[in-house]
């Protein structure tokens, strides 16, 4: 790659041609399939942003003029400019490159991004600071088409219309963000303002208004919705904003004049550039959803079709479990802030479509949806990633659990997540969560308490959340029906002495490998809220010692419920806390991530015996 070869910093940008950036950007994208092969990540984002990303570092000063990243994982091409090609072999790996933007990583990562629609904010702030110094200094976000659904990026173009900053807004309109885009602003992008309507718009508006309702119609619209038909800035010019496109964001010769232009200008600009998903790889281009997240592949065949697992996946017994209770139930609506295939609802929008609602990017306005519908007497269930699920914390409170309503929230990927690091770690629902009146909390053990919490959780007449891990469980096979169990009681796993496991989720099976070294107790607790203070005494009174186990933060998790309840109590037993630090946890192998933070049980048995020797 004689091109790429010479890139290490964006510095090494400026004295190529035209022709020769075309050819870096070839280079890149062949580079781009290639290393993603080797390592999985993401390629699809990252395939539709070579040209945008080469013409942003050959047009502005970078670092010192800063690039915002919406959704860092279409951060590959940038990271290839910005010195770290060498070291992508490692991406998303233990003690690797990250699969996102990080400071600590890299002057030219201007801000961390994992979460979407947070870009707009973000780089307004920079302006603004840059602003109040005097600083000619340029700012730029890169927000997708997808990332637009969400309140927060309205929040901030609202905002920035007034603020009079230097600042370069860049939708990148692809129709696509994880799962298929949603919403009347999707539609408005994709249907009305498509790169190609728009240019036969002012290419050929003879033939367009022979096409249009008749003229006595038209007189009773007003001007500014006539306007609208025909010209995407309509909506983004009200902001304040100065709207320019849209334009072919594959198309070098249209991104850097346009570039070099916008960044002469004062105030807000508004760039919108159509892309497209996997561009450049055929079988990305095709199904751009499947080649979003991709394991390692072979280029020349393509991502192959998974072949059923002998073990089902969390999600996967989630998605089996919510059609079930579906058939059974004509009260229950499915609801998933755009992550249908990720939060395993595929089947029921087959099964259920009417009953089926993805509300887009849109966290906060998911929660309050579901507590509409759960007071007109539906049973909402709303999928949701831990992480994701943070976003929406005041209207679980204050829309939800305030009002006591049975929305039921299914939260996948509790606790570590492996390659994609701490901006999509479960680390701190259990923490977050359990100090809200009213709502139960469940942690199932295995794929068959997970199918018994759900079914629990949803017939309970109020919010409940149940909390699962990524991957597969220790394949326990699943009890046919929707059986339910007692709210608020734990079951012992293993009768032992001296030392009690009080062992929450995901960390019971780990709980019974190390006790059965130590032949100790193991109480599989099933709930956070409430606790089985029954079985919390009974433990304490025969046992030496307890242990306290969660994949979640020490700090105010489960273990911190059972240390207020032996408290109010006015036992005294020993007590031992093990949990994730209070520290973010990286990417990684998941495996060695919990044996980093001693959760393994080789971590769990050496951390016993070291504070409770014989």
């Amino acid at each position: 790659m004689p091109l790429l070869d010479r890139i290490h910093t964006p510095a090494d940008l400026k004295p190529l041609t035209r022709p020769e950036l075309k050819g870096l950007a070839a280079e890149l994208r062949t580079f781009i399939i290639d290393s993603v092969a080797k390592t999985g990540g993401h390629l699809a984002s990252n395939l539709g942003v070579v040209e945008l990303t080469v013409a942003l570092h050959y047009v502005f000063d970078t670092p010192a003029d800063r690039i915002v990243w919406d959704v860092g994982h279409q951060t590959y091409v940038h990271k290839c400019l910005t010195g770290r090609r060498e070291r992508m072999h490692t991406l998303r790996q233990t003690d690797g490159l990250s699969g996102f933007p990080k400071r600590e990583e890299s002057e030219y990562d201007a801000f961390v991004a994992g979460h979407s629609s947070t870009s707009i904010s973000a780089a307004l702030g920079m302006a603004t600071a840059a602003k109040l110094e005097g600083s000619e200094r340029r700012v730029v976000a890169i927000i997708g088409d997808g990332a637009m659904t969400a309140g927060m990026a309205f929040e901030a173009l609202n905002n920035a219309g007034a603020m009079d900053a230097n600042l370069l807004v860049i939708l990148n309109d692809n129709d696509m963000s994880i799962s298929a885009n949603v919403g009347a602003l999707n539609n408005y992008l994709t249907k009305l303002l498509s790169g190609r309507f728009y240019n036969a718009v002012r290419g050929a508006g003879d033939k367009l208004l022979a096409n249009l309702p008749p003229i006595h119609e038209l007189a009773k619209r007003a001007e500014e919705h006539l306007k609208g038909m025909v010209t995407p800035g309509t909506l983004f010019e009200e902001f304040g904003f100065n709207y320019l496109g849209p334009i072919d964001g594959h198309d070098l010769d249209a991104l850097i004049p346009t570039l070099h232009n916008i960044r002469q200008l004062k105030g807000p600009q508004f760039l919108h550039v159509v892309t497209q998903k996997g561009h450049g790889y055929s079988p990305a281009e095709a199904d751009p959803l499947r080649y979003h997240g991709v394991g390692k592949f072979k280029v020349e065949i393509g991502v192959e079709t998974r072949k059923a697992a002998g073990k089902p996946s969390y999600t996967e017994i989630f998605g089996q479990w919510l059609c079930d209770m579906a058939d059974a139930d004509e009260r229950l609506v499915g609801i998933t802030p755009a992550m249908c295939e990720g939060s395993g609802l595929t089947a029921f929008t087959e099964k259920h479509p009417q009953r089926y609602f993805d509300v887009g990017i849109a966290e906060q306005h998911a929660l309050t949806f579901a507590a509409g519908m759960a007071c007109e007497g539906k049973k909402p269930v709303v999928a949701i990633y831990s992480t994701f699920l943070q976003r929406a914390y005041d209207q679980l409170i204050h829309d939800i659990a305030l009002q006591d309503l049975p929305v039921m929230l299914a939260i996948d990927r509790a606790g570590l997540v492996g390659a994609d690091g701490p901006t999509h770690a479960g680390a701190f629902d259990l923490s977050f969560l359990r100090c809200i009146p009213n709502l139960l909390i469940a942690a199932p053990s295995d794929e068959n308490e997970c199918y018994q919490l759900l079914s629990t959780a949803y017939r309970h007449d109020g919010p409940s959340a149940v909390r699962y891990p990524r991957g597969i469980g220790v394949g326990a096979s699943i009890t046919p029906g929707l059986e339910t169990v007692a709210i608020g009681r734990g079951v012992v796993r293993r009768e032992g002495r001296r030392i009690a496991f009080i062992a929450f989720g995901s960390l019971v099976a780990a709980a019974l490998s190390v006790a059965e070294k130590l032949d100790a107790s193991v109480a599989d607790m099933r709930f956070v809220k409430p606790l089985d203070t029954d079985l919390l005494r009974r433990l304490a009174e025969t046992h030496d010692a307890l242990v306290t186990l969660e994949e979640n933060v020490i700090m105010g998790g489960a273990g911190a419920a059972v240390a207020e309840a032996l408290a109010a109590m006015g036992l005294t037993q020993p007590l031992l806390h093990l949990g994730l630090p209070d520290r973010f946890v990286e990417h990684g192998d998941p495996a060695t991530l919990l044996a980093r933070c001693g959760l393994d049980p080789a971590g769990i048995e050496a951390a016993v015996r070291a504070r409770f020797p014989e």
